[in-house]
């Protein structure tokens, strides 16, 4: 390792690990390095805490803000970055938080402060042009079974067994109900985002298999076959029709393996 990386190294094994001693010998001047240290440990570590709280603000309003700055606080001692953007950072704290102390009697916790991640992500999506029915026509019929589209990059989908969706919406909405009682049921969940909007979907299970697969760059036969395992009376070509129309396809060709030509 070249003296820059092994400097870099014990610097970082000092600040994410807390292991002073590894970068002792490189600190020179005043009287106390470990304290100094000490300091730039306290800033890295409040600067994550502060972004995993960032990303995850409905869940705040779930759980209250000193159990999620708690557990926050934990998850950076225990998960540091493995990536350089900070942006990215946090989207492993949601398996994380189920599992802290308290969190338990939340059953749904887990789904919901998913959903909350992917909406940091979604708030910032911009629409793209979307593919109309014309173009869909243009493809010759025995070449549409290899077809793939392009999803809308706002587009989220989740598969829940309580539907924190309508949870999310009253957070979105400032709403405070005397009373709120949550259905045990599964709900397959669109949420499309643009420039800080939502949009929340319910689809049928049939109907989420299809798109999902879609968004995966699977062909549309390989699409229509998922929703055939779940309904065998699952009609793609109107499947097909009402993806189109809401929107949600950027473009249209045909598959390669995955790839689009």
């Amino acid at each position: 390792m070249s003296p820059l990386g092994d400097v870099q190294r014990r610097v970082r094994d000092a600040v994410v690990m807390g292991d002073a001693a590894s970068a002792a010998s490189l600190f020179v001047g005043g009287k106390d390095a470990a304290q100094r240290l000490a300091i730039h440990l306290r800033q890295y570590r409040t600067s994550l805490v502060t972004a995993v709280m960032g990303r995850f603000p409905a869940t705040g309003w779930l759980v209250g803000t000193p159990l999620l700055e708690e557990a926050a606080t934990q998850f950076v001692r225990e998960h540091p970055p493995s990536a350089p953007c900070i942006g990215e950072y946090g989207q492993r704290f949601p398996q994380f938080l189920v599992t802290w102390p308290g969190t338990k009697r939340v059953s749904y916790l887990g789904a919901f402060a998913d959903l909350d991640w992917h909406l940091g992500r979604l708030a910032v999506a911009i629409d793209l042009p979307v593919v109309k029915r014309d173009d869909v026509a243009a493809v010759a019929a025995v070449d549409l079974a290899d077809v793939a589209l392009t999803i809308q990059p706002g587009t989220y989908y989740a598969h829940a067994e309580w539907p924190v969706d309508d949870l999310m919406k009253l957070y979105l909405s400032d709403a405070a109900p005397e009373q709120l009682i949550l259905a045990d049921t599964d709900v397959w969940i669109e949420v499309r985002g643009a420039r800080g909007s939502f949009r929340f979907s319910r689809l049928t299970a049939t109907e989420f298999s299809f798109r999902v697969a879609i968004a995966e760059g699977l062909s549309l036969g390989d699409a229509a076959q998922r929703a055939w395992d779940i309904d065998p009376t699952f009609d793609p070509g109107l499947g097909l029709l009402a993806l189109v129309d809401s929107g949600l396809a950027t473009r249209i060709g045909r598959n390669l393996g995955g790839l689009q030509s």
